[in-house]
C-alpha cells in the first residue's frame, strides 16, 4: 500500500468532496439582524445620515492627520487614504466565545505543524502532508531546521482572516503565521470610533483592545528570560512599505523601538542596535519582514532589509524573533485542504472553525476537479508568483483560462482551487446612505502561557465598490469591530506598575542612529526649505517692482537674486549657465519649476517632500501638534501657478504661509521637546543647514561689488530674506553700510540669524551628544567646529569688506565664507560617522558577550 493510499484510508485526501456548495448551505434565507444589530440601527436612525456623513468626515480628518494611509512616501507619490466605515461590526459575546475557541485551537495546531516542519518532520513521514507542499514551498526555508525557539514555541502571533457565511458560521478564509498588516489599524479605528462616534456606544458593553496588547508585550518580554528588562525593537522594511504607518504605530504603542535592517548589526553572535550613544544589544525582535529577507547572509543575498547573520545570533540563543523565521511557510492555501486529518493526528479533535473548501492540485482526483471548474473557483498558488496574480470566478476571459490550465499541467503541486465565499452581509455607510455589504473580519491571537489569546475585536473590511467580490486580499473600507461583554467595563492600559521601593531610571541615550540620521535631516531639510521660500519671497517682490517701474537698476538687482538664488539652491545651470540669458529675461518658467516640480532637486516642493519623509520616520520623537504641522504643509503646498500668475502676489501668500508652518514646526518642538538626543540632532541639523545656508546668501550677494544706486537695494533685500532687517534698522537706524551688515549677520554671537551664534550653539550641543567610548571621531567633531568660531570670532570686518583690486570684489570675506563653508561640511561627514554609524561594541558588554562565546 502507497503512503498516498494509506493517507487516504486513513483520514481522507482532503476535507471537501468534489462538489461545489457543500460546506455552507448559502443563500438560505434573507437578512437578519441580530438583537445588537437592531439596537445599533435604531441608534443610526437617530443620528441620521447628514449628521453620520459629518462625523465620517471628521473621522477621515482625524486618520489623515494620524499618518493613517498606505504607502505614504512611496515612490509613487500617491499616499492611499485609511477609509473609514463609521457603522461598526457587532459580535455578541457568546457567538465570539465559538470564535475565540476556534482561533486557539487553530493556532495551536498550527505551531505544532510549524515545529514538525523544522523538526522531525513527521507528518510528512506519515503521508499527513505531502512533501512537495513544504519542500517547494518558498516559505520553507532550510537554514531554519533544528533551531529551536526558546519555550519550543515556533508561532508567538497569529493571524486569520474569518467571514461569516450566509447559515451564521465563521469560516476561515486563510491563515497568516506571519501577520501582514491589521492589529494596529484595528487600535487606530477604535480611537478614531471613540473620539468621532461616542453615540453608538451607548447601549453597549464592548470589549477593550488594550488588554490584548498587554498579553503581547508581556509574550515578548518572556522571549528573553535572562532579561529582567529586555530591549524589544520592532524591525520594519522602511518608510516606503505600504504599511509603515502600522509598524510605527505599534511601536509606539507598546513602547519598543522601530528599526530597519541598518539600524541592526550582528557582533561576537549577538545582535546589536546602532544607537547614537554606542551599540545597544537586542534581545527580542518583533519582525515584520519578510522571512526571506530577513538575514542576506543566509537567506536571499540580495536583500537589503535584513541582518547579516541574524540567523546565527538566533541560533546561539542570543535574540528571538517573533514569530521564528521560517514561519511563513504555514502561509499555504493548499494546507487548508489537509488541516482536519492533521487536528485528528496531533490533537485527537475536529476542527471547530471549519476552512473554506480547498482542492490541492498536485493530486490527480482533486486536479481534475479544478480543471473542470475553472470558472466557478479561486485559483490561487501556494505561494506568491509575479506573474500569476489571485484569479477570481466571473473575471476571466476564455484565453486566461486557458493559460492557466497550462500552467496547472505544468506544475500542479503549486495550484489550488478554493470555492468563491457567498457572504454574509453587515451595514456600512459608504455611499452617504446606510446598505448592507459582505465583509471580512481580520483576527489576531498571541501565545499566552501553553495557549493563546485572541484580540476582542480585529479589522473588519469591506468592498469599495457594490457588485464587487471582495477577497482577503483586498483593502477597501475598514471599520471597527466591536465584541460585547457581559462584564463591568474595566479601565486597562499598558501603564506598569513599579514596586514602590523602586525608582525607575529614564532611558537616555538609546536613540537609534537611523532615527537620529532622520531628526538631523529633517532639522536641515526644514532650514533649507525656509531659506529657499525666503529667497524665493524676496525674488516675486523684486519681480513685481520691475513690472511696476521697469528701472534698469531693479533689473540688475532682480538678475542678481535671480543668480544667488541657482547658487544657494544649487539647482544648476538655472540662471548662470547655459540658456541663462533667456531665463533672466523671461525668469517665470525657471521660478515655477523652482517652486512646484517635485522632480527636481532643490526645488521647493522636492525639499518640502525631503522634509516630510524624514519627519515621517521619526514622527512618534516629535510633539502631536508639530507632526501636524508637517501633515498640513505636505497637503497643502501644491500651489496651482502658471506662468501668468507668478508675480501677481499669489505664489507669495502661499510661501508667507508656508513660512509661518515652518516657524510653528521649530517653536512647537522648541517649546514641547525635552532637551534630549533627539531635540539636539534636530536642532543640530537646523543650525549647520542655517550656517551654510547662510553663507551660500553671503558669498552670492554680498562679496561681488555694487554700484551705489544698487548697493542699498541689494542689502536690504540680503537683510530682508535673512528675516534681519527689523533688527538692523532699529539697532543701525538708517544706515546701510556693509561693515554693519557683517557685524549682524556674522559676528554677533546673540543673535539667531547669525553665523556666530549658530557655530556657537552647535559646539554647546555637541558637546552634549552622549559619547559611549571616546574616539578620535569624538575630539574631530569639537575641533572643526571649534576652529570654525574661533576663526570667526578673529575675524577683521573692515578688513573683509576692502575691496580687491584684481576683481573688484571683497576677496577676504570670500576667503572667509569659504573656509567656514569647508569646515561645516567636514563637520557634518563627522557628526555622520560617529552617531549614525557606530561600529565599537562597548566594552562591559563586548566582554561579555566574549565571555558566552567562549
Amino acid at each position: 500500500m502507497t503512503i498516498e493510499t494509506d493517507r487516504r484510508k486513513k483520514y481522507g485526501s482532503q476535507s471537501y468532496s468534489t462538489e461545489l456548495g457543500k460546506y455552507n448551505e448559502l443563500g438560505a434565507g434573507g437578512e437578519r439582524h441580530l438583537p445588537h444589530e437592531q439596537i445599533l440601527l435604531q441608534t443610526l436612525e437617530k443620528i441620521g445620515n447628514k449628521k453620520l456623513a459629518s462625523r465620517r468626515k471628521e473621522a477621515q480628518r482625524l486618520l489623515r492627520e494620524n499618518g493613517a494611509t498606505h504607502n505614504l512616501f512611496g515612490p509613487a507619490d500617491k499616499p492611499r487614504a485609511w477609509q473609514f466605515d463609521p457603522i461598526p461590526l457587532v459580535i455578541g459575546s457568546d457567538e465570539w466565545a465559538q470564535v475565540e475557541l476556534g482561533l486557539v485551537q487553530r493556532a495551536e495546531l498550527l505551531n505544532l505543524i510549524l515545529a514538525d516542519i523544522y523538526g522531525p518532520q513527521k507528518l510528512v513521514e506519515n503521508g499527513l502532508l505531502p512533501p512537495e507542499l513544504v519542500f517547494t514551498h518558498k516559505g520553507f526555508l532550510w537554514p531554519c531546521i533544528g533551531i529551536l525557539p526558546p519555550g519550543g514555541r515556533h508561532l508567538n502571533l497569529y493571524s486569520a482572516n474569518i467571514a461569516r457565511a450566509r447559515d451564521g458560521r465563521f469560516w476561515v478564509l486563510d491563515d497568516h503565521p506571519t501577520p501582514p498588516f491589521g492589529s494596529g489599524y484595528a487600535l487606530e479605528n477604535r480611537v478614531v470610533m471613540t473620539r468621532s462616534f461616542p453615540r453608538l456606544y451607548q447601549g453597549f458593553q464592548v470589549h477593550r483592545l488594550a488588554m490584548f496588547f498587554r498579553v503581547l508585550r508581556n509574550r515578548l518580554a518572556l522571549l528573553a528570560p535572562h532579561k529582567t528588562e529586555p530591549r524589544i525593537v520592532v524591525l520594519t522594511p522602511g518608510p516606503e512599505h505600504a504599511f509603515y504607518f502600522e509598524h510605527a504605530y505599534l511601536a509606539s504603542y507598546l513602547g519598543y523601538t522601530l528599526v530597519q535592517g541598518g539600524d541592526l548589526v550582528v557582533r561576537d553572535g549577538c545582535v546589536w542596535l546602532k544607537s547614537v550613544g554606542g551599540l545597544r544589544q537586542v534581545d527580542v525582535i518583533l519582525n515584520r519582514l519578510e522571512d526571506t529577507l530577513c538575514d542576506p547572509l543566509e537567506l536571499r543575498g540580495e536583500s537589503l532589509l535584513g541582518v547579516p547573520g541574524l540567523l546565527e545570533a538566533i541560533r546561539r540563543g542570543n535574540v528571538t524573533t517573533a514569530n521564528a523565521i521560517g514561519s511563513s511557510v504555514l502561509q499555504n492555501p493548499a494546507l487548508m485542504a489537509f488541516l482536519p486529518g492533521i487536528s485528528q493526528y496531533l490533537l485527537g479533535e475536529e476542527l471547530r472553525l471549519p476552512s473554506v473548501a480547498t482542492w490541492w492540485c498536485g493530486q490527480p482526483r482533486e486536479r481534475e476537479f479544478v480543471l473542470q471548474n475553472l470558472h466557478k473557483l479561486v485559483i490561487k498558488p501556494i505561494h506568491p508568483l509575479p506573474d500569476f496574480p489571485e484569479l477570481m470566478p466571473g473575471q476571466r476571459s476564455e484565453s486566461e483560462l486557458s493559460v492557466c490550465r497550462e500552467r496547472i499541467l505544468a506544475n500542479p503541486h503549486l495550484y489550488v482551487g478554493q470555492e468563491p465565499a457567498n457572504l454574509a452581509t453587515v451595514p456600512t455607510f459608504v455611499t452617504d446612505t446606510i446598505e448592507h455589504r459582505p465583509f471580512i473580519l481580520s483576527t489576531f491571537l498571541t501565545a499566552k502561557d501553553q495557549s493563546y489569546v485572541a484580540m476582542s475585536g480585529g479589522l473588519t473590511r469591506i468592498n469599495e465598490n457594490e457588485g464587487s467580490l471582495l477577497t482577503s486580499k483586498e483593502g477597501g473600507y475598514s471599520k471597527d469591530t466591536w465584541v460585547l461583554t457581559t462584564e463591568l467595563d474595566k479601565q486597562v492600559n499598558l501603564w506598569r506598575q513599579a514596586p514602590p521601593d523602586r525608582l525607575i531610571e529614564p532611558l537616555l541615550g538609546s536613540l537609534p542612529s537611523r532615527a537620529a540620521e532622520n531628526l538631523f535631516w529633517a532639522g536641515r531639510y526644514a532650514e533649507r526649505a525656509e531659506a529657499t521660500a525666503r529667497l524665493l519671497r524676496s525674488i516675486l517682490a523684486k519681480l513685481i517692482e520691475f513690472n511696476d517701474f521697469r528701472d534698469p537698476d531693479d533689473r540688475r538687482s532682480l538678475e542678481h537674486l535671480l543668480q544667488a538664488l541657482t547658487r544657494v539652491t544649487s539647482t544648476y545651470p538655472g540662471f548662470i549657465g547655459e540658456g541663462a540669458a533667456e531665463k533672466l529675461a523671461d525668469p517665470r518658467a525657471e521660478l515655477m519649476s523652482l517652486t512646484s516640480d517635485i522632480d527636481r532637486p532643490g526645488s521647493l516642493r522636492s525639499l518640502l517632500r525631503s522634509f516630510g519623509y524624514a519627519a515621517y520616520i521619526v514622527r512618534d520623537t516629535l510633539p502631536v501638534d508639530a507632526w501636524r504641522v508637517v501633515d498640513n504643509m505636505q497637503q497643502s503646498w501644491n500651489p496651482k501657478i502658471s506662468l501668468s500668475l507668478i508675480g501677481s502676489g499669489r505664489l507669495q501668500d502661499s510661501i508667507n504661509q508656508l513660512l509661518l508652518q515652518l516657524s510653528a514646526f521649530s517653536g512647537l518642538n522648541n517649546d514641547n521637546m525635552a532637551r534630549e538626543t533627539d531635540w539636539l540632532l534636530l536642532k543640530i541639523g537646523r543650525s549647520l543647514e542655517r550656517a551654510l545656508n547662510l553663507i551660500a546668501l553671503l558669498r552670492a550677494t554680498l562679496v561681488p561689488y555694487y554700484k551705489p544706486s544698487m548697493e542699498a537695494q541689494m542689502f536690504a533685500t540680503v537683510l530682508s530674506t535673512s528675516n534681519s532687517l527689523i533688527t538692523y534698522r532699529r539697532r543701525y537706524r538708517s544706515f546701510m553700510q556693509l561693515p554693519s551688515i557683517l557685524e549682524l549677520l556674522l559676528t554677533d554671537k546673540n543673535y539667531p540669524r547669525a553665523l556666530a551664534y549658530q557655530l556657537h550653539q552647535l559646539q554647546r550641543m555637541i558637546a552634549e551628544l552622549p559619547q559611549d567610548q571616546p574616539t578620535a571621531q569624538t575630539s574631530e567633531d569639537g575641533r572643526l567646529i571649534s576652529e570654525a568660531f574661533a576663526e570667526l570670532s578673529s575675524a577683521n570686518l573692515k578688513q573683509l569688506t576692502q575691496l580687491s583690486r584684481s576683481d573688484n570684489s571683497h576677496l577676504l570675506l570670500e576667503e572667509l565664507l569659504t573656509v567656514q563653508k569647508e569646515r561645516l561640511e567636514k563637520l557634518s561627514e563627522a557628526l555622520t560617522q560617529l552617531y549614525f554609524s557606530p561600529t565599537q561594541v562597548p566594552q562591559r558588554l563586548g566582554a561579555i558577550a566574549n565571555w558566552k562565546k567562549s
